[in-house]
Formats: structure tokens, C-alpha cells, sequence
């Protein structure tokens, strides 16, 4: 009897096994592809926007997070930047505990009036806000990705100190990722006004060319009181070597508030401040025209049939923050960020910023017929004026209260701390070059 009941419970075991546990497979399944049908129906009308002008995207939801693992947060980040164009100038700076890619000891590539921490700035909570757009999500500066997109190609910064300002902060976000080797240094007076350095692993040049105006000018000397600028000939200390260079970044704008005297055709279109009996014309039609000589020079010089695409760049324009006259013991003494609400583009900012969004729309259109132009604008005015705690001020020099506070202090409200604001400048720059590549040009002459 006992061989007979062990015999009748395997042949049950064996029943169930070959009969009931399939049923249950095949249940579980079916409720399960259920679940998944369902789950995805619902797709509300806000998220769908935001997918309308991405790639298709193909999404497998699971109702459990225990059976799919998260994607890693590098995905996350480049899936959001990438949902829907930004509008990157529209934000505020919120706290950032992750603070910046380099600090003063690790970049050795920044002007020495640059590097507040080593010229003895007490505080260190400017380091510590990031930009958070509007609209979007503004991913973390990605020096490798950077340099993948960049490769084979020069880029060339163009104009003033800001400019400079910009490439130094670049150059050492780069610098983290691979040392570049300077190749080239042609100082005029105390700065390296045009300078070149070379990434060789990636086979990338990052130069940079002195042209406050963009267009050929004479500045003033102890000689000569007043700046003089041609604003119908493009300054060919960097024009003439256009043919060698992908990519321009023009970064202009505080060098045209100086008294200047303005020639077009040569005669004398009038002066800014200048004490002469010409008539004062102001500098936004100056820096229009200077603006559009130059940006017409790129598109008659490389639009021609055979000659290889070019990508430009206007940063807009930075707002200064002295509390006063900056001749005059001027200071930039805030600590901490404006929010949006408190601060707004106005004025000279905005109408300077204004200019230079309307000449890189009309070089746009005028550059379509040739298909191989990209003209785009980095918009960071507003970025910049909400920044008031990011200038070097007395810290220009170093430690300028090392005996004592002084009756006058000299300082810095128009330049950035490196590291500092300024490195978020670049982050959106690198998303504009990503956005490029999602996007090739096509050339239309051929």
C-alpha cells in the first residue's frame, strides 16, 4: 500500500506539473501584457509636447522598479536636454553642492586676474549655483563629449576680453579631460591679445585672435584720445584667416561705450564722446554696422562654391555690476545671485543684446541661399546680469587688503572669476554644438 500512495502522489505531482503550472504561466502573462497595454494609454497631452520635436523615442514601461533598473543618470540628463528645444536664457541660479570641473590649482591656462581664489577671495558660495532654465534641464559641461565633436576642427574666439574670458574658461573645463599645448603667443603689451593651443589627441586648435570691434580700428594711445573705427572694412587680423577655421565666436560689446570716431566710405560718420565738432552718434548703429561688416564678410568669403561650411557664434552681450563709477571706486561687493524676479534686462543691456540678436537673424537669412552657414546667438545676458557675485573686483590683484583696507581699491565688475559663472557660458555653448549635430547643414550650391 505504501508503493502504491508514493506511486499515486508522483503521478499527481506530475499532473499538476504538466497541466496546471503552464495554465498559470500563460495567465500570469496575458495579465501582465494587460498591465503593460493599459499603462501606456493614458499618454497626457503635456507629455506628448514634450517629445514633438525629439527623436522617436520607444518606451517600455514596467509597473514594478524592481524588475528594470533605472537608466544611469548621464542618460536621464541628455534625454531631458534633448525632449524639446530650450530657450537656455530664461532661468534662475539655484544652490549646487557639486560646485565646479577645476579649481585654481588644477588650470594653470587663466589670466592671473582671473583667479580669485588665489588672489585671496574669502568667500566660496559663489561656485556653488548652477543655471536651471525655465523650460528645460541644462546638463553638466562634458569635456570629452566636447572635444568628440569638435574633432578635426578649429575654433577661433573673437574680440575683446570677454572673449578671452570665455576661452579661458573653456580651455580649462577642456584641460580636465586632455592637456592642450600652446603653439602659438603674439603678445602686445601685458597680454597674449592672439595665442593658439592645440588639443593633439583629438586633433583640435582653440585660438584666440584681439579684435575689440570686429572691424579694422586704430585704439587710443597716450597719443591719440579717441578709438577710430572703419565700419565698412573688416579687421583683417583675424579675417584673413577665416579660410582655416570651422567654427567663430564673436564675444563683443564694452569696448564700443569708450569715446570713438566712426568712418565709413572714407568720411566721418560722426563720434561718441569724442570733444570734437563731429556729431555724436551713439554706439548701437556702431555696433550694428560693425556686427553686419563682419558677418557679411564671413558669408562673401566663405559662400562660395568649393569653400567649406562655418559655423558662428555671437555671445551676447555681459552686463557690468559696479556700484558706481568704475573709474571712480566703483565696486561689485554682492555675495550672492539676483533672483529673477528682482533683476531684469533693460536699458543699455538690453538694447545692446538686441542688436546682436537682429544681425544674427539677418545673417541667418541672407546666409540660407548657401545652406552651408550656421549663425547662432549664445544668449547670456540674462545669465550674466543675475550674477553680480561672480567678478573678481578687488581680487583682480591679489590680495589687495593684505595691509589694511585701502581709501581706493581698483575693481573688476566686468570679467568673471575662473572658475565661476562664466563656465556655464560654455555648457550652453556645448548643447548648441550638440544641437548642430542632431542637425547637419546642407550645402545649397552644389
Amino acid at each position: 500500500m505504501k508503493i502504491r500512495t508514493s506511486n499515486f502522489m508522483k503521478d499527481k505531482s506530475n499532473f499538476l506539473n504538466m497541466r496546471v503550472l503552464p495554465l498559470t504561466i500563460c495567465s500570469l502573462l496575458s495579465i501582465s501584457l494587460l498591465l503593460l497595454y493599459f499603462y501606456n494609454l493614458p499618454f497626457s497631452p503635456s507629455s506628448k509636447n514634450e517629445f514633438t520635436q525629439s527623436k522617436p523615442i520607444i518606451n517600455i514601461i514596467s509597473q514594478s522598479s524592481l524588475l528594470v533598473p533605472p537608466p544611469s543618470s548621464s542618460y536621464s540628463e541628455k534625454k531631458k536636454a534633448y525632449q524639446k528645444q530650450c530657450d537656455y536664457s530664461k532661468g534662475d541660479w539655484i544652490k549646487d553642492t557639486k560646485g565646479p570641473l577645476y579649481n585654481d590649482t588644477t588650470c594653470s591656462l587663466m589670466k592671473e586676474g582671473r583667479n580669485c581664489i588665489k588672489h585671496g577671495r574669502p568667500d566660496s558660495d559663489y561656485l556653488y549655483w548652477r543655471w536651471k532654465p525655465n523650460e528645460c534641464y541644462l546638463p553638466r559641461f562634458e569635456p570629452k563629449t566636447f572635444l568628440q565633436l569638435i574633432n578635426n576642427k578649429h575654433i577661433a574666439f573673437v574680440g575683446d576680453s570677454v572673449a578671452r574670458n570665455q576661452l579661458e574658461s573653456l580651455l580649462c573645463m577642456l584641460s580636465t579631460t586632455s592637456i592642450p599645448k600652446l603653439v602659438y603667443k603674439n603678445s602686445i603689451g601685458k597680454d597674449s591679445q592672439f595665442s593658439r593651443w592645440y588639443f593633439s589627441s583629438y586633433n583640435v586648435t582653440i585660438s584666440l585672435y584681439w579684435s575689440p570691434f570686429l572691424v579694422q580700428g586704430i585704439e587710443k594711445s597716450n597719443n591719440r584720445p579717441n578709438n577710430e573705427l572703419y565700419l565698412d572694412h573688416v579687421d583683417e587680423k583675424w579675417a584673413k584667416d577665416m579660410d582655416q577655421m570651422d567654427m567663430i565666436v564673436f564675444s563683443i560689446g564694452h569696448w564700443f561705450l569708450l569715446q570713438a570716431i566712426y568712418l565709413e566710405g572714407n568720411s566721418i560718420l560722426g563720434c561718441h564722446y569724442c570733444g570734437l565738432n563731429y556729431t555724436d552718434v551713439g554706439f548701437y548703429d556702431v555696433l550694428r554696422k560693425s556686427l553686419r561688416t563682419s558677418l557679411n564678410s564671413i558669408i562673401d568669403r566663405r559662400g562660395h562654391k568649393g569653400k567649406n561650411g562655418i559655423d558662428v557664434v555671437v555671445t551676447t552681450f555681459t552686463p557690468h555690476h559696479f556700484e558706481g563709477a568704475w573709474d571712480k571706486a566703483g565696486a561689485c561687493p554682492k555675495t550672492k545671485p539676483y533672483r529673477s524676479e528682482e533683476k531684469k534686462v533693460e536699458g543699455m543691456d538690453n538694447e545692446m543684446r538686441k542688436v546682436e540678436v537682429e544681425e544674427v537673424e539677418n545673417a541667418k537669412n541672407k546666409g540660407n541661399e548657401f545652406g552651408r552657414f550656421r549663425f547662432e546667438v549664445l544668449d547670456i545676458t540674462n545669465l550674466a546680469l543675475l550674477r553680480p557675485d561672480g567678478h573678481p573686483g578687488p581680487y583682480m590683484n591679489p590680495f589687495p587688503f593684505f595691509n589694511g583696507v585701502q581709501e581706493y581699491v581698483q575693481n573688476d565688475c566686468v570679467h568673471w572669476c575662473l572658475p565661476g559663472p562664466i563656465d556655464t557660458w560654455n555648457e550652453i555653448f556645448l548643447e548648441l554644438i550638440k544641437k548642430w549635430e542632431e542637425q547637419p547643414r546642407i550645402d545649397l550650391s552644389i
